[in-house]
């Protein structure tokens, strides 16, 4: 599997909307979205850096996103 970048969180909440996905709510620094047929849900760290990679795979895995199509 190619290497996942590390992205910010603003990039990763616009390719969960890209998806479909829709912000639920923001509870401290973690929005919620969830995706309206599907109902899946993805939690997204807000920060000021940028989100590990083994965090975002995490995030895709609960979204049901193939990492594959960031690279």
């Amino acid at each position: 599997m190619p290497r996942v970048p590390s992205l910010s969180p603003r990039k990763v909440v616009r390719i969960r909307e890209d998806e479909g996905f829709e912000k639920d709510h923001q509870t401290g620094s973690h929005l919620v979205m969830r995706h309206p047929d599907t109902k899946r849900r993805a939690v997204v760290p807000v920060h000021a850096r940028d989100i590990p990679r083994g965090t975002l795979l995490r995030i895709l895995k609960e979204a049901g996103i193939d990492p594959t199509t960031l690279a």
